[in-house]
């Protein structure tokens, strides 16, 4: 699964599928397949505006489709990928469990949801190293400060 969510996308490719869509979008309304394509390479840009604005597409795509579509199934499952490629570990998390709710088995979902709790812990816990080295940082210069105005006190 690390390699699905490391997965960068050749510039190149990106710019085939943005003609491609572009070139539908002004003649009309974007094939679902179109648009698909175009976000599933954005999402694996090296890029973070990029990988927004794909998952941005797969939103739209996902809330366009009808609940018996097959592809709302796929698209859950992109969609869970891409945000976690952008650090929304909550999100991702929200969009694995509803793709779980449909298929309880998936493999590739239980996968996806078991590396996005493991980087919501590993982000919790730097994010507590953070802020507990910013609260050690101020408390010591505190007792910097009281130590040098007791030492200037007569």
């Amino acid at each position: 699964m690390e390699t699905i969510i490391n997965d960068v996308v050749d510039p190149s490719d990106i710019k085939k599928f943005e003609l491609i869509y572009l070139d539908q979008e002004r003649r009309g309304p974007v094939s679902e397949k179109t648009q698909f394509e175009y976000a599933w390479c954005l999402v694996r840009s090296r890029y973070l505006d990029d990988m927004k604005r794909g998952v941005a597409l797969l939103e739209d795509l996902f809330q366009k489709s009808r609940p018996d579509d097959s592809s709302r199934r796929d698209y859950l499952f992109y969609l869970a990928i891409g945000y976690t490629k952008t650090k929304e570990y909550e999100t991702a998390l929200k969009y694995v469990k509803a793709l779980l709710k449909i298929e309880p088995e998936n493999h590739q979902a239980k996968e996806l949801q078991k590396l996005i709790k493991d980087k919501l812990k590993k982000e919790g816990f730097v994010g507590m190293a953070i802020v507990g080295g910013a609260t050690l940082a101020v408390v010591g210069g505190l007792v910097g400060l009281g130590i040098a105005l007791a030492r200037k006190s007569p």
